[in-house]
């Protein structure tokens, strides 16, 4: 067994985040809306008959093995079948970008190719809603309404946009923000065209704002030029554009001390494009 493929893993953003209830499992019950980006890390795989798994990369902060990319090509792996895996990242680890998500799914639809596996895309999303809620959505690779814990989905088609996405220079804890006390639970669900209408906001920005100043100063800045957002639990802002000239120009005017980049909203995942 051998062959290689290199893929792009995107980010992504969540256009609004309403939590409607929480589960006995602990599990949060939300409506999101899954902005697909074309930016993102790459993935280089070269599948082997070793039986051995090896990812290189950078240092995560997390023990290799507990990496989503290692922890995805497990949960394919048959006897005799391995890969070399190297991640080029780009996507900021507690961002609410989905970095980690994206790398599972993209290791997922690659390994399911190069080992010649023949999973089907509802196989490869149950597998990865085990990895994580945000896989599925990756797995599916279009920009898409999430219900559930975010693993039932329907394909959107969204307007063609521009973003500016700031990194305020801070780690946010996904449990940490779910686990808050003074976190909304309770919101009423909403429909697709409440959602095109207006009609929505994230849940989670009070508390993040509240316990770090620096995205309630990123978010600031950014309503300089637009409706300002946080993606996720953050810690990403993001505010959209018509005009890729219009991101750019406010992307220039960021504050040395925040990272910051331009990505076109698209409706299908560069993976899947890739793998055509």
């Amino acid at each position: 067994m051998s062959g290689s493929l290199t893929l792009p893993s995107p980010a992504k953003l969540n256009l609004f985040l309403h939590i409607t209830g929480r589960r006995a499992d602990g599990y949060h019950e939300l409506q999101t809306v899954f902005q697909l980006l074309d930016w993102g890390d790459r993935l280089h795989f070269e599948a082997d008959d070793s039986g051995e798994l090896c990812l290189e990369g950078p240092d995560l902060g997390v023990p290799t093995a507990e990496n989503l990319v290692m922890r995805a090509a497990r949960a394919l792996q048959r006897p005799g079948l391995g890969a070399r895996i190297r991640l080029d990242k780009q996507i900021p680890t507690g961002g609410g970008l989905g970095g980690g998500s994206s790398n599972a799914a993209t290791t997922l639809l690659a390994l399911n190719r190069l080992w010649r596996l023949g999973l089907e895309p509802e196989e490869l999303a149950r597998i990865g809603a085990g990895l994580g809620a945000d896989v599925p959505v990756f797995v599916a690779g279009h920009s898409a309404w999430g219900e559930g814990v975010g693993e039932r989905l329907q394909s959107l088609e969204l307007a063609p946009s521009w973003y500016l996405v700031v990194h305020p220079g801070c780690h946010i804890s996904t449990a940490e923000i779910f686990s808050h006390p003074e976190l909304t639970r309770t919101s009423s669900p909403i429909t697709i065209a409440a959602f095109f209408a207006g009609h929505s906001r994230n849940d989670c920005c009070n508390v993040v704002v509240d316990l770090y100043p620096e995205v309630a100063n990123a978010l600031n800045w950014l309503e300089n030029f637009g409706e300002a957002q946080l993606t996720g639990t953050g810690a990403c802002v993001f505010t959209r554009f018509q005009e890729e000239a219009a991101a750019r120009e406010a992307a220039s005017r960021l504050p040395t001390c925040w990272r910051g980049f331009v990505a076109r909203g698209v409706n299908r995942s560069p993976t899947h494009r890739a793998l055509d």
